[in-house]
């Protein structure tokens, strides 16, 4: 069972580093491991600036490879070797990524001292992790771009009363969450003694690079978070859609009609200054009003 689920935007600019801001990468941490989206140059030193372990990073999920969104994946791989890792790494990404990755990794003298798995997903394909699967959905964009859908599997709500009513103390109940089942003064005590109801389990969306799309809305339905390409306002979004990007007003208009709880603006083209993004937020609350800029180093911890 998942107790925390946290969102680090390690970088939250797109095309370009901006003084502000670094090339886009998020990193969501699953109680100790940490998932990567996307890795931007320079990721390896943004996460070094926060409480999160590089040497951590289980999986890394590449939207595409327009190279703003994979090219620090090398330097952090050697890091990762220079300080001695052994764990395996997953990296998944559309089709061509296993050629890609491989040749990437080539760049360089080192010896990698950890097993690198990688592996080609489909654009309507879901992994099962155990306690959470990962879906991907192909966006629109002018190289093949995948959108991923973290999502919690859903779970039995434990009632307090229940607990106390068996006398259950945490550690009981984490044994039964377990085992299905276990022994308390001559009683067998299951998971259906001490529930209530169910718990749906947290959705997180990234959409890495897109033109706004009808299919991110079913995809996007009921997130706890969506995080969406919003590279610019209104006044310059038809250009931006030719080149697969969306407006702040289109980011908004897809998280209003999924029913979201929260939006964040992310890819931020590096014309906006700091002081600038006002107009994209005003202009995404004007429809959405849970919507933020992300900003480099926010951190979001996605309640249940």
């Amino acid at each position: 069972m998942i107790s925390t689920v946290k969102i680090v935007f390690f970088g939250t600019s797109g095309s370009w580093p901006s003084v502000e801001r670094g090339l886009p990468s998020i990193g969501l941490q699953v109680d100790r491991d940490v998932i990567l989206f996307d890795i931007g140059e320079g990721t390896q030193r943004q996460i070094m600036q926060t409480n999160i372990s590089f040497m951590k990073i289980a999986k890394i999920f590449i939207t595409h490879f327009h190279g703003d969104h994979f090219l620090g994946l090398a330097g952090l791989i050697q890091t990762m070797v220079l300080n001695g890792r052994t764990d395996p790494l997953e990296i998944y990404g559309p089709r061509d990524t296993v050629n890609q990755v491989s040749n990437f990794l080539q760049l360089g003298y080192y010896s990698l001292s950890f097993n690198i798995r990688i592996r080609d997903l489909g654009e309507d394909e879901e992994i099962d992790f155990g306690d959470y699967t990962i879906k991907t959905l192909k966006t629109v964009h002018p190289v093949t771009n995948l959108a991923y859908c973290f999502k919690e599997k859903d779970r039995k709500r434990i009632s307090q009363e229940l607990m106390e009513k068996f006398s259950l103390n945490s550690r009981e109940v984490d044994k039964i969450l377990r085992n299905g089942s276990l022994e308390k003064n001559g009683k067998t005590i299951t998971i259906d003694d001490i529930s209530d109801g169910i718990r749906v389990g947290r959705k997180i969306v990234y959409t890495g690079d897109t033109s706004p799309c009808d299919c991110m809305v079913e995809f996007s339905r009921n997130a706890n978070v969506l995080i969406h390409d919003s590279t610019v306002d209104s006044s310059l979004e038809e250009k931006a859609n030719e080149y697969g990007h969306s407006s702040s007003r289109q980011a908004a208009e897809i998280a209003k009609r999924a029913n979201v709880r929260y939006l964040f603006l992310t890819h931020i083209s590096p014309r906006y200054r700091m002081n600038d993004v006002k107009i994209l937020e005003e202009e995404a609350k004007s429809i959405f009003h849970n919507t933020m800029v992300a900003k480099d180093l926010m951190e979001f911890t996605v309640t249940i």
